[in-house]
């Protein structure tokens, strides 16, 4: 079985730097844009930059959020931010929308994508969908109870 991660989140660089050190394996952190995060301070890119170098110093990872409900107006401009995030070294994005998923894969195909919580995964077949196109980490509904969770751990391929 693999190792639990234990991700914490990170509203600004003291936040992240107090989670780091008390234990956490990655934290996620939204920047000034595409995060749902708005009552957060949330992260500059060269902010971004110290914190990632920061967490990795330590063998930790970052993982940025991109997970709003975009429009057109959104998705015009994430290749943009995303190559600027991509550049802080940022472990991998997490993101909620399909057309978000898509502008990343084709932006940046080698940065890890996870889905979530907020994409509302409840099935073996909605994990699949994201697995299917890419994702390497789907984080399931919270409405989903233990023997659900089993039920769709039990029906997916791979780790």
């Amino acid at each position: 079985m693999n190792k639990v991660e234990l991700l914490a989140p990170a509203g600004n660089t003291e936040k992240l730097k107090m989670a780091i050190l008390y234990g956490a394996d990655a934290v996620y952190l939204a920047g000034k844009e595409f995060g749902l995060r708005t009552a957060s301070d949330n992260f500059t890119m060269e902010q971004m930059r110290e914190g990632v170098k920061f967490a990795h110093e330590r063998g930790r990872r970052v993982y940025l959020t991109m997970n709003i409900v975009p429009h057109n107006e959104d998705i015009d401009k994430a290749a943009e931010y995303l190559k600027s995030a991509v550049e802080t070294g940022i472990d991998a994005v997490i993101v909620s929308d399909p057309g978000m998923f898509a502008v990343i894969r084709k932006t940046a195909p080698d940065l890890k994508i996870h889905i979530s919580t907020q994409a509302n995964s409840t099935n073996d077949q909605s994990v699949s969908f994201w697995h299917d196109l890419g994702a390497s980490r789907v984080v399931l509904a919270r409405e989903l109870s233990l023997e659900e969770i089993r039920t769709i751990r039990d029906r997916i391929p791979g780790d």
